[in-house]
């Protein structure tokens, strides 16, 4: 008999492409592998700040290669990703903390629509290229993803409670406990231990420390 499943988070913000292309993926082999997948909503802005890391596009040389890369890996995975070479000027004037607020309003109160809502806001900000820090655009998203309109209300007012915003931080700050300096973090919790691997390109190296 195969033992008991492998807890493997997920440490995402949907300012990161390559998150987008990990969460996919994730969720393909989560019906094939033996594990159970669990999406962490958290704040890029505050790893990177934590850990002095620099978003990878300013270094000019490394933007024109993450620009073919992030392309030639949604193709091989067929995720409608739409990179461009503006996109990360789009990126750096963008902010994605309400929208990582609203994600994680719903995992505290709703956790059934996070897999959806979480890539509809990744299609709404990677493949339509529109703010997503915007209230109608986030109310937007919360529909396209099967939200009634009048819960995506109540769950926009709760992205200024304390509760909410406390839990997005403390998301945060697990995912750089865990050694997190970017994203995706994904942990796998494998014989009584955490292990962090980053980026979307380390999976089958998490599939076989975990014996898959």
């Amino acid at each position: 008999a195969r033992m008991g499943r492998t807890l493997v988070e997920l440490f995402y913000d949907v300012v990161s492409p390559y998150s987008w292309l990990g969460f996919e993926v994730l969720c393909r082999y989560q019906r094939i592998w033996n594990i159970d997948l669990r999406f962490r909503p958290a704040f890029l802005g505050g790893i990177m700040q934590a850990t002095g890391n620099k978003p990878p596009a300013m270094l000019p040389k490394r933007a024109e290669y993450l620009v073919k890369d992030v392309k030639r890996m949604a193709k091989y995975y067929q995720v409608p990703l739409q990179i461009s070479e503006g996109a990360f000027q789009h990126i750096v004037g963008t902010g994605t903390l309400a929208a990582m607020r609203f994600i994680t309003a719903v995992d505290m109160t709703q956790p059934q629509y996070l897999e959806p809502l979480s890539r509809e806001f990744w299609i709404r900000f990677w493949s339509q290229h529109e703010d997503v820090s915007q209230p109608e655009n986030i109310l937007a998203v919360a529909k396209q993803s099967g939200i009634s309109s009048e819960l995506a209300q109540k769950l926009l007012e709760m992205i200024s409670s304390p509760s909410v915003k406390n839990r997005l931080k403390e998301t945060t700050e697990e995912a750089i406990k865990y050694g997190a300096f970017g994203m995706p973090a994904v942990v796998a919790h494998y014989n009584g231990e955490p292990h962090l691997f980053f980026g979307s390109d380390r999976l089958e190296l998490l599939g076989s420390i975990i014996g898959e």
